[in-house]
């Protein structure tokens, strides 16, 4: 494992700072976790009540993001950090974005959920997106985990998980088309459907995002976009 720790400067006050903005990135993401959480659960289960809630605690997701940038906004100003500080504010200020674009997904799978809670549900009870949910929540809790630690290895194994996600989502895509043409009557609750997993496929895409900055945090290299991540932080 390959990890980066922080708090070696001389200023104390520098030190809280960063550890402060790291802690404040963990809080936003163990919320927004638990938005992705709840969401699934609301459609699957048809709970609205709990639907209503993951809507109206979005902007508690929007408010954290716009609190964590305006911190490290001034940490850029006040203290012009430099090589691993400096890329650990612009990893909080990716990070932080990529977070509130999973609160965003996770509004709108809840968004389904109150429009499915409304409707006749089908036999296997919303199966392949509470499948989904569980993988994609798992990987998000162990992207969190990861930048927690800020270890590279984590993230590297964690960014991979990302072609399973897609390969499932692919897969109830083509279920929900089939469901469609052979009845027309299923066409709105598979859309919604449709929307549901798309929006958790889009979460995974997020988390991966996430351990590429991890690896540019510990690594001070930028592995987007390429297509053999390990080789690309190897020394």
């Amino acid at each position: 494992m390959e990890n980066m720790n922080i708090g070696h400067h001389i200023s104390r006050q520098f030190n809280e700072e960063l550890e402060d903005v790291r802690n404040q990135v963990l809080i936003m993401g163990g919320l927004v976790e638990q938005q992705i959480t709840d969401a699934v659960k609301s459609l699957v289960e048809g709970d609205s009540r709990l639907a209503e809630e993951v809507i109206e605690n979005d902007h508690k997701v929007n408010g954290l993001e716009v609190a964590i940038d305006e911190e490290c906004t001034q940490i850029l100003a006040r203290r012009q950090p430099a090589a691993s500080d400096l890329r650990l504010v612009i990893a909080v200020i990716k990070t932080i974005t990529d977070l509130e674009r999973i609160g965003d997904q996770a509004e709108k799978i809840a968004r389904m959920g109150l429009h499915l809670s409304q409707m006749e549900r089908p036999k296997g009870q919303y199966y392949e997106v509470q499948s989904l949910g569980e993988r994609v929540i798992k990987m998000l809790h162990q992207t969190l985990d990861a930048f927690a630690r800020m270890d590279v290895d984590a993230a590297i194994k964690v960014s991979q998980q990302d072609d399973k996600i897609d390969h499932e989502y692919d897969g109830i895509m083509r279920k929900m088309v089939t469901f469609m043409m052979e009845d027309p009557r299923s066409i709105k609750r598979s859309l919604d459907v449709i929307w549901s997993v798309r929006a958790l496929e889009r979460v995974g895409d997020h988390s991966k995002n996430i351990c590429e900055y991890v690896i540019y945090l510990v690594k001070g290299k930028d592995v987007r976009h390429t297509e053999y991540m390990k080789k690309a932080v190897e020394d």
